[in-house]
């Protein structure tokens, strides 16, 4: 099947290379040179993975991803960030803004697009495993995947996407104690690195969320959700 992707990047070199290395390998690419403009090109060609900057100016990435994320057409969309900035920090701002992956600058075409395969095949892996099970509900906690919607005690909780993934994975199997290594590639793949902090952090988020009772620590091996 062919595949669609989007670029957003304020320089044209950086378009101009990725859409020639994309083409080759037979994506249908669309570009704009900004955020606005990334969003309204987003919701007429609703593409499969957007490769969206960091660094732009007037709406930055960060601003840019949060906005694609409030519309449910696009909440299947992978995204992707293009950074030259790798400390921690700046991964886990976007992840908590709903990306799924970042590869930094300067960019290198065998490594984009090995990058780019692993997501799509973790985007068809998600959908294949929400058409057998679309929800979970445990202790007051509901979770839709199809939705993509979290309640607690009836009233939505608003969860970035890595925090929803989490918590899908863990909910899965309740009682189950998933080790660092697994929540690592099973929520942010096997190609992505990522320092150990980010588990922590989101873990923290969604006790702080869902309330402390729910998520336990089980040390040197990983979590588990208690029903």
């Amino acid at each position: 099947m062919n595949k669609s992707i989007l670029i957003i990047d304020d320089e044209q070199d950086i378009r101009v290379l990725l859409k020639y290395n994309l083409e080759k390998e037979g994506f249908t690419i669309a570009e704009a040179e900004n955020g606005q403009l990334g969003i309204e090109l987003a919701l007429k060609f609703n593409p499969d993975l957007i490769l969206l900057d960091v660094m732009m100016p007037d709406m930055d990435g960060i601003e840019t991803c949060e906005k694609i994320k409030t519309h449910d057409s696009l909440k299947n969309t992978m995204i992707c960030f293009l950074t030259a900035r790798g400390e921690d920090y700046s991964q886990i701002a976007g992840f908590d803004a709903g990306a799924d992956d970042y590869i930094t600058k300067p960019i290198k075409p065998k490594v984009l697009v090995s990058r780019i395969h692993a997501l799509l095949r973790r985007q068809s892996d998600v959908q294949s495993e929400d058409t057998t099970s679309s929800s979970e509900s445990h202790s007051g906690i509901v979770l839709d995947r199809e939705k993509y919607k979290v309640f607690k005690d009836g009233q939505p909780v608003k969860l970035p996407r890595k925090e929803f993934e989490l918590l899908a994975l863990i909910m899965s199997k309740p009682e189950k104690v998933f080790h660092r290594d697994e929540i690592m590639n099973k929520v942010w793949g096997t190609e992505v690195v990522v320092g150990d902090r980010t588990i922590d952090v989101h873990i923290r988020k969604l006790r702080k969320k869902l309330g402390e009772e729910h998520i336990h620590t089980i040390k040197g091996v990983g979590y588990k959700y208690e029903a």
